[in-house]
């Protein structure tokens, strides 16, 4: 089994206590790890195991044989399998490999590898995101996806079982929930997976009954279930719940006050005896701005040495200096604030990254999209896009909107990887969702959360109205532990933290000027320029921390 608990590896005889015992997972945890390794459950399976569920694929998805990096492939680690929720967020499985690593469950492509079918389709239209720290709780609603797609975690893993990822075409959910299905009723418990986790049927451990099963694999009541009394669509909906309690299981290092602790930012708060945490009914963004004060007021700071700890799985020094110092006033600082007037050095950045998640978990327009466009397309062809209105577009579906169970012919052209030879295709994020009558789920809350967000009265806040304000517009990601993510933004186009700074740079310079279309707002407020691209860097490192 693999660990899920991240840890910082001290240096002994300076004070600093060794790392605390790992704690077993509880029984969901470790069948939802196994779940989440499944192979079997992919359409590339279904298709060429001739109905044998028991037995290993005489031939393995193509798609499987290699993991694609930015530089040559590596062995994939699941070849001759089929597909599964791994294969696109890695952890140790390349961690030897000198062009690999450990992952923060992500991968190390600029877009994810997926089945071959007939729609042509050979990757995701975005960067794979970490999972670490993506089920945490927040002040806003919860959205899952760059595009807010999925409600709930157990929507996206419902959704990702029998969707493209999988192998699965737009109209074949019913198929893949059969499959699936079948798959858990008639799993003998032999395979490798099933032989790393007791030996257990899925049958067995699901129903939780029989008493030869051990308390290491027991799992709660509420996660029970009798698979040859359920439904199809029950076994999809209880074993996703399972998935669902491993992905939640997956957060950055913790103390024993459920503090983040594991990188040298966390060390540096901590030496200096600076709040980690919000006040009780603080918002992280009020948080920031006091964290920032209390920065600003420091006579004498505390840094963080390798005398206070180390890297095993990052190759930089531990350490909080003044260089990651003044990097992180950069990011603290607001144009209303310290910084008012300043012609650089006010990074804005907490006005969506406030700490310590940081990330705000809404969504923006930071002009990814329209960069990697007009790199294709030529300067101002994003700008000069047809775009249609919510009534137009939903006029004719499937011209405009993503294929689904009730498109699925649908073209979806702004959900698409941009390329030479196909203009007007591009990524248009929360457009392809917002009013979209094929995907109710996420409706009601999405729209209200935009209002709010982007400042609509209740009036005003239709979705033909709103429509606009969600061109090119993600979810903001987080910023933790940034070393084993890479590459970066929603597109893959950026491979180091500083290529991000640099592309900040020019997208505020461009938000300031007016000519980035459909800019956040919080763009304006960013002031950097080349001087500020090493302690930030510097900063934004110091945020790293061994996972695995």
């Amino acid at each position: 089994m693999l660990s899920i608990v991240a840890f910082t590896t001290f240096a002994c005889g300076h004070g600093e206590p060794p790392p605390a015992a790992e704690a077993p997972d509880p029984p969901e945890v470790v069948l939802g790890e196994r779940l989440f390794l499944e192979t079997r459950f992919a359409q590339y399976f279904a298709a060429h195991s001739n109905g044998v569920i028991n037995a290993p694929l005489s031939e393995g998805d193509p798609i499987m044989d290699a993991t694609l990096t930015l530089a040559e492939p590596l062995p994939g680690p699941f070849a001759g399998q089929s597909m599964n929720c791994r294969a696109c967020h890695l952890v140790d499985e390349q961690g030897e490999e000198p062009s690999g690593g450990v992952r923060t469950y992500a991968d190390f492509a600029r877009r994810s590898p997926i089945p071959e079918r007939e729609d042509g389709e050979v990757t995701t239209p975005r960067n794979s995101p970490p999972l670490v720290n993506a089920s945490l709780s927040r002040a806003v609603p919860v959205f899952f996806h760059f595009d807010g797609e999925f409600p709930t975690l157990v929507d996206l893993i419902k959704g990702t079982f029998t969707g493209r990822n999988f192998g699965w075409l737009a109209d074949e959910a019913a198929v893949a929930t059969a499959h699936i299905a079948g798959v858990v009723r008639g799993d003998d418990g032999r395979g490798a997976l099933a032989r790393e986790n007791g030996g257990l049927p899925y049958r067995v451990v699901l129903a939780g009954v029989d008493p030869a099963i051990p308390s290491a694999l027991l799992i709660p009541p509420e996660f029970r279930f009798d698979v040859d009394q359920a439904t199809d669509g029950e076994v999809l909906d209880g074993i996703s719940r399972l998935v669902a309690a491993y992905v939640e299981s997956l957060v950055f290092a913790r103390d024993a006050t459920g503090e983040f602790d594991g990188s040298p930012y966390d060390r540096f708060l901590r030496k200096n005896g600076l709040p980690r945490t919000p006040a009780a009914g603080e918002s992280a963004l009020d948080y920031s701005r006091r964290l920032r004060s209390l920065v600003a007021a420091l006579q004498s700071p505390q840094f963080v040495s390798l005398r206070d700890g180390s890297f095993e799985l990052h190759t930089q020094e531990f350490r909080f200096n003044a260089t990651e110092l003044e990097g992180l006033r950069i990011f603290l600082r607001e144009p209303a604030g310290e910084g008012a007037g300043a012609a650089h050095g006010v990074g804005n950045c907490i006005a969506c990254h406030a700490a310590p998640t940081f990330t705000d978990f809404r969504f923006h327009n930071t002009g990814a999209t329209e960069e990697e466009y007009d790199q294709l397309h030529g300067s101002g062809a994003f700008a000069s896009l047809t775009i249609p209105d919510l009534a137009t577009r939903n006029a004719a579906p499937a011209a405009y909107l993503p294929p689904s169970a009730a498109y699925p012919t649908a073209r979806g052209p702004f959900r698409q990887v941009p390329a030479v030879a196909r203009p007007g295709e591009t990524d248009l994020g929360v457009w392809n969702i917002l009013g979209n009558p094929a995907i109710p789920g996420p409706q009601e809350a999405l729209q209200a959360s935009l209002c709010q967000q982007f400042g609509l009265t209740a009036s005003a806040c239709a979705a033909d109205a709103l429509l606009p304000f969600t061109i090119a517009v993600f979810k903001t990601p987080g910023l933790r532990d940034l070393g084993q993510s890479a590459p970066y933004l929603h597109t893959g186009q950026k491979d180091t933290v500083e290529d991000v700074l640099r592309f900040y740079i020019s997208a505020s310079t461009k938000a300031r000027a007016g000519s980035l279309r459909n800019a956040a707002p919080e763009l304006s407020g960013m002031r950097l320029d080349a001087e500020d691209v090493v302690p930030l860097a510097a900063f934004l490192r110091a945020l790293n921390e061994d996972y695995q």
